[in-house]
């Protein structure tokens, strides 16, 4: 199954990542309804009709916490 890639930074204090870009990796199934050799004319229930779970991909590494971490610290 086709499946999406969120390249991002991971803020290692907290383990929050914040996706800055993303991008789709094809398959190449014919029964995968995502991929670009699917016939889009095709109705069959039998094709894949979900993407497998988003792949992380931490372009930058950030030893601060992420800003929703932050917010919480100040309202406590």
């Amino acid at each position: 199954m086709c499946y999406d890639i969120f390249d991002g930074r991971l803020h290692t204090t907290c383990g929050h990542f914040d996706p800055m870009s993303s991008s789709r990796r094809d398959c190449y199934r014919a029964n995968c309804a995502f991929s670009s050799r699917h016939d889009p004319r095709c109705r069959s229930a039998m094709c894949a009709q979900k993407l497998q779970p988003p792949l992380q991909n931490p372009i930058r590494m950030s030893p601060a916490k992420c800003s929703t971490c932050v917010q919480r610290s100040y309202s406590r």
